[in-house]
């Protein structure tokens, strides 16, 4: 498959923004650049197959194994490669009501996930339910607003994650849209809902601690609302220390990371791609000594 046949859209900015310095270990040499490649997913909703040649909107669209394609493309290009996904695996087609989550975990696992974040629709067979699917994952669910401690998801997700790349340290944390009127409550029992703007700034802070060059928060809040309930937008401008936001929960389709100026006059990025496994998300980060740029892609 040819670049141009999958690119929709080239983007960001040439020659990248300065997103934040960057933090370097001690002695190590200023002048080196580190490089990685963001790949991400949100809002897949149980869809295995690509959409019909004759659908209205995306015709011949999607799919696991041209996801497959198109990550390996970028695996084979790119040295350092994380996959990462802001939640909704579960339904939507039949897949989901005949395997009750298994096969997308599976699929998920070939396809070499890094980390998740849990959607709302993760719930819908109910924490158990969830628990027997996510046996089937070999990548973690991160987890950082939802206290589990009196369910038994207590000890099954991550609070946050650090993984190494190629020398780059990225820190990852996930936040969840509020489950209570959203959710069943018998779906997600005893788990509080803890403030995602508290929450991510605790674990921005404390994974900046730790030394990360690259903070992530995997978020399944929204993109953005006419109200003022929480939206990643806003999560970008309450927080400090958030290089990206990957999104979900809005299905919204971008051409390109929105650019919002966090409190301290940061800018951070917020994206999204849809839902359905219709498009993948790119960015590639280079860390250097004055900060971190980066550009962006659309996959379809």
């Amino acid at each position: 498959m040819k670049r141009r046949d999958f690119i929709r859209t080239t983007a960001l900015v040439t020659g990248g923004i300065l997103v934040s310095p960057s933090l370097f270990a001690e002695g190590e040499s200023r002048s080196r650049t580190k490089k990685i490649t963001i790949l991400h997913t949100n809002d897949t909703h149980s869809n295995i197959d690509p959409f019909p040649e004759n659908h209205a909107k995306y015709p011949g669209l999607g799919g696991v194994a041209r996801r497959y394609e198109l990550i390996q493309q970028v695996r084979n290009e790119a040295e350092n490669v994380l996959l990462l996904d802001a939640g909704d695996i579960f339904q939507g087609t039949p897949y989901f009501n005949r395997y009750k989550g298994i096969l997308e975990m599976k699929l998920m696992t070939e396809l070499g996930y890094d980390a998740a974040t849990m959607g709302n629709h993760d719930f819908d067979i109910g924490i158990d339910g969830f628990i027997h699917a996510k046996q089937y994952a070999a990548f973690p669910f991160i987890c950082s607003n939802y206290n589990f401690t009196d369910t038994n998801l207590d000890g099954k997700t991550e609070p946050y994650r650090i993984i190494e790349k190629g020398g780059v340290k990225v820190g990852l944390f996930g936040v969840g849209v509020e489950l209570k009127g959203l959710v069943p409550d018998d779906k997600f029992g005893e788990t509080v809902y803890l403030d995602p703007i508290e929450t991510a700034q605790e674990y921005a802070a404390l994974l900046k601690k730790k030394g990360c060059d690259l903070i992530i928060c995997l978020s399944h809040l929204g993109y953005s609302y006419e109200s003022d309930k929480i939206s990643d937008l806003k999560l970008a401008e309450a927080t400090s220390g958030i290089h990206l936001i990957i999104g979900g929960h809005t299905h919204t389709f971008l051409d390109k990371p929105t650019e919002v100026v966090n409190k301290d006059g940061i800018t951070v990025l917020v994206n999204q791609v849809g839902w359905a496994g219709v498009n993948l998300g790119r960015i590639d980060f280079e860390i250097e000594s004055k900060g971190i740029k980066q550009d962006a892609l659309i996959l379809q």
